[in-house]
């Protein structure tokens, strides 16, 4: 289990409306959930402005760190969506129309309108892109070798997720199981660090947390192996009541 491949993957958060506060990401989440089943850990996470270069340092850092990388937003109708283009320069190519991707937005927007050049923008590539599907609102996705272009608005970006569901390579599915405690972490710490020392291969998180006007933590275990994950879980459980601590199965 020790040699086993761990796949990563980057996640590149591009707005100004996130870091300005006035848009609330929920990207990342969902990300990193799709990101577990395919067998793909989410490493590491940066929010950039819509400033090309910044796109651009960031782009070309975690696509060399990572085996793949998720972009969000900034790929509208509008003058300050340039991901397209801050990408294309990171990667060192052009920005073409795809004419696949201008056929699905002229039949799209057929009954709304018709195209417009605001509009064409969406059918913008890096070029030798591929695209990936929406169902929704016609505008496709991008992938560009291991670099995936997607929405910002999260209903969308999900759909693109799920047309690439399967479609890339990881390794096995990271599974998680939780349990709670009514107890400062601080109080369990060292039976933590003792009880994921025994179980090679599971990683154990604590979360605290204060509720009805009491401390306590969720413990989750995380690991690929769901016989081993079950078997630490039972420890850690055992360990605690042997502490004298009341154990929530599921958490808290």
């Amino acid at each position: 289990m020790a040699d086993e491949r761990i796949w990563t993957a980057g996640l590149c958060i591009i707005g100004d409306e996130i870091l300005s506060g006035r848009t609330q990401d929920r990207n990342i989440a969902q990300i990193a959930s799709w990101l577990n089943l395919q067998g793909i850990r989410l490493s590491e996470v940066r929010v950039v402005p819509d400033v090309e270069e910044k796109i651009v340092e960031a782009v070309n850092a975690l696509r060399a760190s990572n085996d793949y990388l998720f972009t969000t937003g900034g790929i509208g109708p509008t003058h300050d969506d340039i991901t397209v283009d801050a990408i294309a320069k990171a990667l060192g190519v052009e920005v073409v129309v795809h004419p696949k991707a201008r056929a699905i937005l002229e039949n799209y927007y057929a009954s709304r309108g018709g195209i417009t050049e605001a509009r064409l923008r969406m059918a913008r590539v890096p070029e030798g892109a591929a695209l990936i599907e929406n169902k929704m609102s016609g505008a496709p996705g991008i992938r560009f070798s291991n670099i995936f272009i997607l929405a910002g608005v999260p209903h969308i970006a999900t759909l693109m997720l799920e047309a690439l569901s399967g479609a890339i390579e990881g390794g096995k599915p990271l599974l998680s199981r939780t349990i709670g405690c009514w107890v400062p972490e601080s109080e369990v710490a060292d039976l933590l660090r003792e009880t994921e020392k025994a179980h090679e291969g599971c990683q154990i998180g604590s979360y605290p947390f204060f509720k009805e006007g009491r401390v306590g933590a969720n413990f989750v275990i995380r690991s690929t192996d769901e016989e081993a994950l079950e078997y630490c879980l039972s420890d850690l459980g055992g360990r605690l009541r042997e502490d004298g601590r009341e154990v929530a199965p599921g958490g808290i």
